[in-house]
This record gives C-alpha cells, sequence and structure tokens, in this order.
C-alpha cells in the first residue's frame, strides 16, 4: 500500500497536507511545522519540528504512551518514534502524523474514527505481508 503525503500549508507554529492511499484522497494531515535543519539535524527542536520530506516505510508497532499497536515509520533521519495517530492540533503532533478533516484553521476534527480507519488498512496491509509506504513532499 502506498500512501503520498502533498504538504500544502506552511505556518510556523504547524502544517497542513493532504494524504493520499493508493492515488485516492484519504484525509488532511497536521504535523509539526517544517524547518530546515541542515546535514547533521543542528537546527532541529525535539517535538516541534516535522520529518524531512521523504519515503518511508510504515509498520506497526507497539507504543509505550498509547499501549496498543499504531503505525510507525520507520527510519527517519534525526527522529524515532514517529506514529500516525489522531489528534486536535500542533500540541498533540509531537514529531507526529494526525490525521483528520482540516475544517477548523490549525486543527483537524473526526481524528480519532479516521485514525482507525488508516490503522485498520495497514493492519490488514500487513496481514497480506504486503509493506506500506509513505512518500512526503
Amino acid at each position: 500500500m502506498d500512501l503520498l503525503l502533498k504538504r500544502k500549508f506552511f505556518s510556523p507554529e504547524y502544517t497542513i497536507g493532504k494524504l493520499a492511499i493508493d492515488g485516492v484522497y484519504f484525509s488532511d494531515v497536521l504535523e509539526d511545522t517544517v524547518r530546515d535543519f541542515g546535514n547533521n539535524g543542528e537546527g532541529k527542536i525535539k517535538s516541534k519540528t516535522a520529518i524531512p520530506t521523504g519515503k518511508y516505510q510504515i509498520v506497526m508497532a507497539p507504543s509505550a504512551r498509547f499501549k496498543q499497536m499504531m503505525p510507525c515509520l520507520l527510519n527517519v533521519p534525526y527522529f524515532s518514534g514517529i506514529l500516525i495517530h489522531d489528534g486536535k492540533d500542533e500540541n498533540s503532533t509531537e514529531g507526529c502524523l494526525l490525521v483528520g478533516k482540516n475544517t477548523i484553521k490549525g486543527e483537524l476534527t473526526d481524528s480519532k474514527s479516521i485514525y482507525r480507519n488508516i490503522r485498520a488498512l495497514i493492519m490488514a496491509s500487513e496481514r497480506r505481508n504486503e509493506k506500506t509506504f509513505i512518500t512526503i513532499e
């Protein structure tokens, strides 16, 4: 399964993008603000910086914080534990990707139900022994 996140709106506090699954729009995404943190990560701010553009594999992995299996991006430079999950605004991201509907400026609605749907799709992909990737532009 292939996910594509196209970042569309860049603010000093957050970034909004559109997420497609296998070429079909799925949801909006809210994440931390995009920062240029150089070749060695010196400008990255913990829990306040969007992950670099690129292609990453997603696997279901245990989350100690959320106490469940969650979609986790692998091999993200300068980051670890990057998840896809639900949330309302940039205060919920901590570097992760939040899914939902961007119907309110700087916020997501319907995040819990949309998260449940993407989680189920990724779990089903793993059960079929298919790999899931996300490309972030």
